[in-house]
């Protein structure tokens, strides 16, 4: 039965129609992942569904006693209000308790002698035992720990943007609703943080739908894939990938009607062209078949960009990093830091939120002086330097006009040239579109157009501070095919762990106190490598364990013997453990043949890390086994 239905809903702004004429129906416990270009309306959909914003036409209709929550891309705060004044923000009772709760706690706490405020407190938190708030009140407190915020009565007002978005994301997940809406969840925050969100996500009852770029949270969450595409809403049952396959086949099909349509057109063309009179109600139909062909033809363009711009010449002295140090505030970002770029690096940066990711890349911009140590530029460097905010943008300029800053023509690889407009076309803004003022565009357009307004500049070096937040799918996807033939170095900070796959060869880690470590490969090879180290640091701590145990025992005077199931394990260890690492080398060499599989890739490296402990465990019985057969071989003789 349907929790939520939506019927015919249709939204247009302006001349642009969004979408038009969509329904579909939620059930309980669906996960529903939104995907689509930027500018195909996405937000606007979930605005719709959630009640904030209304539709030209159609409605859309909940069941009873449905409660919606929604997380928006830019979330409303209250400057004065403490964090969690601000996560219990709903209007349901037991968030209104919550809110007066944490109000008069927060009063008795200014002063404590006011006897009529203790005696309100104490009658709150008997509303609270009733409705069994107190539950609530801790899980907020856990979310937000997780989300990196500790400080639960700091003002919102003094918050960085990105730990205010954690906080409205704390407050859309402990909200007790039945449809839960989440525009961009992964936005502003770290790898592990996407991690937990997943495993939360999975775990909680009621039904979702969410905007996301981030491909392995669709694939490990979503159970259903919604597509905005030419103002269709397209629905395909299962995950991201399951989504791809369907989306080839559907193109396919459409692609086999088209070409079918065009042979009906040609014939029809062909009739016209002989000079056919309109004299009869047969002859007139035929016409209006004619021009309804004409009309119907679909929008087959597709998703895709080529992007095939030359670069600038690169020297052999890119960039030289020597003992640099930054601090903030007595904090220590960035500690004696040393690195020489290569021409051909691919690094991904990687840390919690405010390690100092982003002021490593703007002191390697030139943005940020450093306190001690150098960078030294090669003199044929040029840096494209793609930020997080979209820099010097000026609304009222049209969009062909900020790119004609930039150049009117840029040479390709082959070259030849392309001209500013046939540029903006490969990434997807029509002739039309580039006469659009830049403030009409949405949020994803606007970061679209400001990467290419850095590839105009034809740069040799790219830096990239969280290139997947606010990019669509299909963008993100051309970008990486891009990188690959890219002949520069690539620096990137993503918390996007798919792109990090897709991308980089090599992983800059902030591990504490701006100690910066590298690690060769990409960031599930990172991942492995910590599930190593820390496996290897309970191994040691258990036996460093096992020989104080050893050492604080009396030695018990008994002959020496196996039981029953160490003989056998002891006669057979030898073949599992040969066994073992044939099957590893198996899967190391199916990891090289891969390639861009990265489904494939992360199932075998999952399927790599569980041969590898079992092989370190056999390992270690082997040796037990071993001695323990040596001690009771020399009581014998």
């Amino acid at each position: 039965m349907n929790i939520l239905s939506v019927e015919n809903i249709s939204k247009s702004y302006g001349l642009k129609k969004l979408f038009e004429n969509i329904s579909f129906g939620l059930d309980k416990g669906e996960k529903i992942g939104l995907i689509g270009v930027n500018g195909t309306g996405k937000t606007t959909f979930l605005k719709i569904i959630a009640g904030v914003e209304p539709a030209d036409q159609g409605k859309v209709t909940l069941g009873n006693d449905v409660e919606v929550g929604y997380l928006p891309q830019e979330p409303d705060f209250d400057s004065d209000v403490t964090v969690l004044q601000q996560i219990f923000k709903g209007n349901s009772p037991v968030m209104q308790l919550l809110r007066d709760y944490e109000d008069t706690l927060d009063k008795l706490n200014q002063t404590p002698e006011d006897q009529s405020i203790q005696k309100k407190l104490m009658t709150l938190s008997q509303k609270m035992d009733a409705l069994d708030a107190w539950q609530i009140e801790s899980e907020a407190k856990a979310i937000l720990t997780k989300l990196g915020i500790s400080n639960f009565q700091a003002k919102v007002g003094n918050l960085s943007g990105g730990q205010r978005k954690r906080i409205a994301l704390a407050s859309a997940l402990i909200n007790p609703t039945d449809v839960l809406i989440l525009d961009e969840p992964t936005n502003h925050i770290d790898n592990e943080t996407v991690v937990w969100l997943e495993e939360y996500l999975n775990n909680r009852k009621g039904a979702l739908i969410m905007v996301t770029h981030d491909r392995y949270f669709l694939n490990r969450v979503v159970n259903r894939i919604f597509e905005l595409d030419e103002n269709r809403l397209f629905t395909y049952s299962g995950n991201y990938s399951t989504f791809l396959e369907a989306k080839v086949e559907r193109e396919e099909r459409e692609l086999v009607a088209e070409k079918k349509r065009q042979n009906i057109f040609r014939n029809e063309l062909a009739w016209i062209r002989r000079g056919a009179k309109a004299r009869s109600t047969k002859q007139k139909a035929r016409i209006e078949r004619f021009e309804k062909l004409k009309d119907d033809r679909p929008n087959l363009q597709s998703d895709e960009m080529e992007i095939s711009v030359a670069t600038s010449r690169l020297g052999k002295k890119v960039i030289e990093i020597d003992e640099v140090n930054k601090s903030y505030s007595e904090i220590n970002l960035i500690d004696n830091f040393s690195y020489t770029l290569l021409r051909d690096d691919r690094i991904g940066i990687i840390g919690p939120n405010g390690s100092g990711k982003s002021t490593l890349l703007n002191i390697i911009a030139g943005k940020i002086e450093v306190d001690t140590g150098s960078v030294d530029v090669g003199q044929t460097v040029k840096i494209g330097y793609f930020s997080q905010e979209n820099e010097g943008i000026d609304g009222d300029l049209r969009v062909i006009e900020y790119i004609r800053e930039a150049g009117e023509y840029l040479p390709t690889s082959n070259g030849g040239i392309i001209s500013a407009a046939q540029m903006l076309e490969r990434f997807l803004f029509s002739r039309d579109h580039q006469w659009f003022h830049i403030s009409t565009l949405s949020g994803g357009e606007k970061r679209r157009l400001f990467l290419l307004r850095i590839l105009m500049g034809a740069p040799n070096i790219l830096l990239f501070d969280e290139p997947t937040n606010d990019l669509d799918i299909q963008i993100l996807t051309i970008l990486e095919d891009y990188l690959d033939q890219f002949p520069g170095a690539v620096i990137v900070v993503s918390h996007d762990r798919y792109f990090l796959d897709r991308v980089v060869e090599k992983i800059f880690a902030f591990e504490g106190n701006g100690k910066i470590k590298e690690y060769p490969g990409n960031y599930s090879l990172y991942q492995q490598k910590i599930a190593e180290k820390s496996l290897l640091d309970e191994n040691k701590v258990k036996v460093s364990g096992n020989k104080n145990n050893y050492n604080t025992e009396k030695k018990k005077d008994r002959s020496l013997k196996f039981t029953f199931k160490e003989k056998k394990e002891f006669e057979e260890i030898d073949e599992i453990i040969e066994n073992l690492e044939l099957e590893l080398e198996e899967v190391a060499e199916k990891i090289n043949f891969a390639g861009s599989d990265y489904q494939l890739m992360e199932e075998l490296v999952k399927n790599q890390q569980n041969l590898e402990q079992q092989l370190e465990e056999k390992m270690e019985r082997w040796t037990y086994l071993n001695e323990l057969a040596e001690k009771i071989e020399n009581q014998r003789k």
